[in-house]
């Protein structure tokens, strides 16, 4: 009787082993470069087109993170088996209010027409997705989809009926909440403001499932979270975002969320930024010094020539040298992806390295690095299936899933 316990593990563990090991022979049969093109690779989160309005940058050249920091284009999406991804109409959060929001208003609608005309422009190898279904067909043609989606509500906080407006140029996800507190919810890096949404951000909600446009809910608080979970009727998506119980930081979503967020469909994409994996301090004489090259220099955030970018980029090599930050690597992306996946399910997880927004980490400093992501996830016992759902799969059956919800209510039909 003693022993029956111990016994009983042993041959469930046993006939589990027996399950698993074809699986895992399967899967580490597979060619990694092979598996990866076989997958529809798709990055929910880029925010390349802070680029575009760059003098003399161009998607179609190859550029060099180590150069000028960008770190997407159409060369290096090839190299890295990018089929394509959402492009990012991203506002920062400015002084609210009617002038607040009517400039954020602008400023969107201006990035929105540079994504359209960047498409537009080469359209022999970009091509706008508006559907879920396009992923596929776009890529038949031979060219990579451009979905568009928008961080932070404030360009339409002042008036909700604007989320139609940016629906109708393109925009097909949709976070209400950046780094600081909106008019529609609190931010994960604020202090609380509403307790979770405001009640204009419940009618966000709302509103984005009679569009049928995804709603983002990385940036915002643990409760407007919890909120959005409880209030979509379809499944939310989490478009750049890492695991709490892996590392603390308030960026990252805790496993009880996780499964609350894949109980309801949906889906986080690990993102690969480093200050949401490892401890980074604030080092004053650091930040001093970085200002006054930035000074040195007379630019300001991303407004810089080609050759200020050079100069600004090789000022900060010494900088570096002296004052160095820790930085993540492949080992530590990869804890918060195999933990998302033990915990949520590969039904749920997916992949944004926050490029062009300050991902990048060690090992995978632009999107040429894609395929090592596709080898660790086979070395860790994945098959062709789930990396195909990890890739794209997941976030397209969620952009799906908005749609099938948008066509209920627009028939009024009950599920």
């Amino acid at each position: 009787m003693p022993h029956r316990l111990p016994l009983l593990s042993k041959a469930v563990l046993t006939a589990s082993l027996i399950v698993a090991l074809p699986v895992i022979a399967q899967a580490a049969s597979l060619n990694p470069r092979k598996a990866h093109e076989a997958a529809v690779v798709l990055d929910t989160h880029f925010d390349t087109p802070a680029n575009l309005s760059r003098p003399g940058w161009s998607i179609l050249d190859r550029h060099d993170v180590k150069l000028d920091d960008s770190q997407v284009d159409l060369p290096r999406m090839i190299e890295g088996g990018v089929d394509g991804g959402f492009f990012v109409v991203f506002t920062p959060q400015g002084p609210r209010g009617t002038a607040g929001n009517a400039g954020a208003r602008d400023h969107a609608l201006y990035r929105a027409m540079e994504i359209r005309e960047m498409v537009s422009r080469h359209n022999r190898e970009f091509e706008l997705a508006l559907a879920a279904d396009d992923a596929e067909k776009i890529l038949a043609r031979k060219k990579r989809f451009v979905f568009m989606s928008m961080e932070n509500g404030s360009p339409v906080a002042g008036d909700l009926s604007l989320m139609k407006t940016f629906h109708d140029l393109g925009v097909r996800m949709i976070g209400p909440v950046h780094f600081r507190n909106s008019d529609l919810a609190d931010s994960a890096t604020d202090t609380a403001e509403w307790g979770g949404l405001s009640p204009a951000g419940r009618t966000f909600v709302a509103e984005a499932n009679r569009l049928g446009m995804v709603i983002d809910a990385s940036h915002a608080s643990d409760l407007a979270l919890d909120q959005m979970i409880a209030l979509s009727e379809a499944p939310i998506i989490l478009s750049h975002s890492g695991c709490k119980d892996v590392y603390n930081h308030p960026r990252n979503v805790d496993d009880t969320r996780l499964k609350a967020l894949a109980a309801k469909g949906g889906v986080i994409q690990i993102n690969a930024f480093s200050a949401y994996m490892v401890p980074t301090p604030r080092i004053p004489e650091r930040e001093a010094a970085l200002a006054e090259l930035a000074k040195s220099l007379g630019v300001s955030g991303r407004e810089m020539t080609p050759a200020q970018r050079r100069a600004f980029v090789e000022g900060r090599k010494p900088i570096d040298a002296r004052w160095p930050l820790p930085r993540a690597n492949m080992d530590d992306f990869m804890k918060h992806m195999l933990h998302a996946l033990a915990v949520a399910g590969p039904d749920h997880v997916g992949v944004s390295g926050d490029f062009d927004g300050g991902g990048g980490i060690e090992g995978l400093e632009d999107v040429t690095g894609y395929p090592e992501i596709t080898r660790r996830l086979i070395a860790a016992g994945y098959g062709q299936a789930d990396i195909n759902k990890i890739w794209g799969g997941n976030a397209l059956r969620v952009l799906k899933e908005a749609e099938a919800v948008r066509d209920r209510l627009k028939t009024g039909k009950a599920d």
